[in-house]
C-alpha cells in the first residue's frame, strides 16, 4: 500500500477515535445526567400521585381513639390501601414521631420511631419542595412519604405516615433501571461510534482534500517546477502551512537565483582573472626563455631592455594579484575603515607627484584644484589613497598621449566634493551602469585597453565602508569624471571624538 495512503488512513481512524471517544463520554454524562433526573422524575410523580393518601386515611377513617390506635377500624384499611398498592406502607405516629401501629412483618421494621420534625417541615412545604423522610424497613435510607395529622375533638393525637416506595418497590425499580441504563448506554454507544464515523469520514476528505492539493504542489516544486505555489487562502494551521510555503519557496528561488548569478560570475571572474594573469606571465616567460637561449649572443642593451619588460611584466602581475586580494578582502567584509581626520588636498597633491614621471613618459597633463582653506576629511588615509590611485590608473588607461587628467576639490554642506576627471575616451551611456561590476567587459574601444579589471569595483567599495557614493559622467570622445564626497571632521564631530 502506498505510504500516502497509509499516512491517510491513519488520519482516518485518528479522527474517528478522537469523536468515538467524544461521544462515548458525552453519552456516559448523558446516562449519569438521565439517571439523576429519572429518580426525580419517579420522585416527583410519586409524591403527585400519592402523597395525598395519608391525608385521605386521617380524613375518612379515625385510626386513633383517645391517643391509640383503632385497631379493629384502621387495620383493615391500612391493609387494603397496602394490597391495592403494594408499594405503600403506613404507620400511625404518636405526636412525638413514634410509631404506634403498622401494617408489616414486625421483624422487617428496623426503628420504631420518625423524625416528627420531618414530618412537619413536609406538612408546611409545598408538593415540589418537600423533603425525604425516615424508612422505618431501611434506616439511613430517605424516601418519599405522605403524612397527615390526626385530630380528636380538635386536639392534634397522631400522624398517619405512609412511605410512598416501598423496599419491594426499589428492587423492582432498581432492575428496571439497570436493564434501561443498559439498553441506553449500548444505544449511545452505537450511536456515538456511528456518527463519529460519518463525522471523521467527512473531515477525513475534507482535510485530505487539502492536504493533497499541498502534496501536489510540494512535489511540483521537488520536481523542478520553481513556479508552482500553493492557491486559496486557507485558514487555521493548514492556512499557515500553505503560506509558510510559498514564502519558503520564494526564499529558495531567489536564493537559487543568486547562486546561478555567483557562479555565472565565478565563471567569468575565472576567465577574465585567468587572461590578466596570462599575458604578464606569457611575457615573462618569453623574455626569459630568450635570455636563457641567447644570452651570450644578446648585447648588453638587448639584455637590459628584455630585464625591463619582464620587470614591468611583474610588477603588473603584481599589481593585479594585489587587486584581487583587495577586492576579496572587501567582498568579505574583513575590511574596516580605520577613520582619522586629515587634509585630503595634501594627500590628493602627494599622490599625483608620484604618477608625475609616468604621465611625463605619456605626456599627460596632471593637473590639481583646490582652495588652500578645506577643513580636513574624516576617513580612512590608506583606503582613500588607494581610491585615488585606482581612479588615477583607470584614467592613465583610457586618456591617450597629450590629454589631461585633474583632481578637483571643494567644500559642500555634506564635505568635501572630490572630481577625478579625464580627457580620454570616454564610456558610452548603456555601459556607464555597468562600470563598477567586476570584470564587467565594456565596448570595442574600452576592451581593447587591455580589460577594465576590477579597480572601479574596489573604489566603489571603499565608498561604500565610508557610507558614500561615486558618480560618474562621460560622453563618448570627451572625456570622463568621478565624483564622490569625503565627510569633514566637523560633520562627524561626534564620531571622531
Amino acid at each position: 500500500m502506498p505510504a500516502k495512503k497509509i499516512k491517510g488512513n491513519l488520519l482516518f481512524w485518528k479522527i474517528t477515535a478522537v469523536f468515538t471517544a467524544l461521544l462515548v463520554v458525552l453519552g456516559v454524562v448523558f446516562v449519569m445526567i438521565a439517571s439523576r433526573f429519572s429518580k426525580s422524575y419517579y420522585t416527583t410523580a410519586h409524591q403527585e400521585l400519592y402523597g395525598d393518601i395519608a391525608q385521605h386515611l386521617a380524613t375518612f377513617t379515625q385510626p386513633l381513639k383517645n391517643g391509640k390506635p383503632d385497631t379493629a377500624v384502621t387495620h383493615d384499611i391500612i391493609h387494603s390501601t397496602m394490597v391495592a398498592n403494594p408499594s405503600v406502607e403506613v404507620y400511625l405516629l404518636d405526636t412525638a414521631g413514634n410509631i404506634t401501629d403498622y401494617v408489616v412483618p414486625d421483624t422487617t421494621v428496623q426503628v420504631h420511631h420518625v423524625n416528627i420534625n420531618t414530618v412537619k417541615q413536609w406538612l408546611a412545604a409545598d408538593a415540589m419542595h418537600r423533603p425525604m423522610g425516615d424508612n422505618p424497613k431501611q434506616p439511613g435510607k430517605p424516601s418519599i412519604f405522605s403524612a397527615a395529622p390526626v385530630y380528636e375533638n380538635g386536639r392534634l393525637t397522631g400522624y398517619v405516615y405512609a412511605v410512598l416506595a416501598s423496599e419491594k418497590q426499589k428492587e423492582i425499580l432498581s432492575s428496571i433501571n439497570s436493564q434501561f441504563y443498559f439498553r441506553l448506554s449500548t444505544y449511545i454507544f452505537f450511536a456515538a461510534l456511528l456518527v463519529a464515523f460519518f463525522v471523521g469520514v467527512v473531515t477525513f476528505f475534507l482535510i485530505t482534500g487539502s492536504i493533497s492539493k499541498i502534496t501536489s504542489v510540494v512535489k511540483r516544486f521537488k520536481e523542478g517546477d520553481y513556479s508552482a505555489r500553493i492557491e486559496g487562502n486557507a485558514s487555521g494551521d493548514l492556512g499557515m502551512l500553505s503560506t509558510t510555503f510559498n514564502e519558503m519557496a520564494d526564499v529558495i528561488v531567489d536564493n537559487f537565483d543568486k547562486i546561478t548569478a555567483t557562479d555565472k560570475f565565478r565563471q567569468e571572474l575565472i576567465a577574465n582573472v585567468s587572461h590578466d594573469l596570462r599575458t604578464p606571465l606569457s611575457i615573462m616567460q618569453g623574455y626569459v626563455e630568450t635570455l636563457m637561449m641567447k644570452k651570450n649572443v644578446l648585447s648588453e642593451n638587448d639584455k637590459e631592455k628584455y630585464l625591463g619588460i619582464v620587470h614591468d611584466s611583474a610588477k603588473k602581475l603584481s599589481g593585479l594579484v594585489e587587486q584581487l586580494f583587495q577586492y576579496a578582502k572587501l567582498e568579505a567584509n574583513l575590511v574596516t575603515p580605520e577613520k582619522e581626520a586629515f587634509f585630503i588636498g595634501e594627500l590628493a597633491s602627494d599622490i599625483l607627484m608620484s604618477y608625475q614621471l609616468k604621465a611625463g613618459e605619456k605626456n599627460i597633463h596632471l593637473n590639481m584644484q583646490a582652495p588652500s582653506n578645506l577643513p580636513r576629511v574624516f576617513a580612512d588615509i590608506a583606503l582613500t589613497e588607494r581610491v585615488f590611485q585606482n581612479l588615477l590608473d583607470n584614467a592613465f588607461k583610457f586618456t591617450p598621449d597629450g590629454g589631461n587628467i585633474t583632481i578637483q576639490l571643494s567644500e559642500t554642506n555634506s564635505g568635501i566634493k572630490v572630481q577625478v576627471a579625464d580627457t580620454g575616451i570616454g564610456i558610452a551611456p548603456e555601459d556607464q551602469a555597468y562600470i563598477f561590476e567586476r570584470y564587467k567587459q565594456l565596448g570595442k574601444e574600452a576592451s581593447s585597453k587591455k580589460g577594465i579589471g576590477i579597480g572601479l569595483a574596489i573604489v566603489k567599495k571603499i565608498l561604500e565602508l565610508h557610507q558614500t557614493t561615486i558618480e560618474v559622467m562621460s560622453e563618448p570622445g570627451k572625456g570622463t569624471a568621478f565624483r564622490f564626497v569625503l565627510p569633514t571632521i566637523n560633520s562627524t564631530a561626534v564620531n571622531y571624538i
